[in-house]
């Protein structure tokens, strides 16, 4: 099941962006789900289903955004970075 939300927004910013008002929709979209995967509240792939995209063509569009692909925090980073060593060898 889903749910829809609705953004307002100024008329003229869908021309002051340059875009016609389904891509400033499906942006509002993206971005809404770029900053919640940012901050932890929602998995790459439930980010994704927001964004009404596949989990890897979000995780691509992240790097126009600057956030993070992988988004670790505190000791997650740190155990990764020791299984990587382990792994190593």
């Amino acid at each position: 099941m889903t749910k829809t939300a609705t953004i307002t927004y100024p008329e003229e910013l869908a021309e002051s962006l340059g875009l016609s008002d389904e891509q400033v929709q499906r942006e509002l979209g993206f971005m809404a789900a770029a900053k919640l995967y940012e901050l932890g509240r929602v998995s790459a792939s439930q980010a994704a289903e927001i964004a009404g995209l596949s989990r890897l063509a979000f995780l691509r569009r992240l790097a126009v955004t600057g956030v993070p692909a992988i988004n670790l925090y505190g000791s997650e980073a740190e155990a990764e970075v020791e299984a990587a060593r382990d792994l190593a060898g």
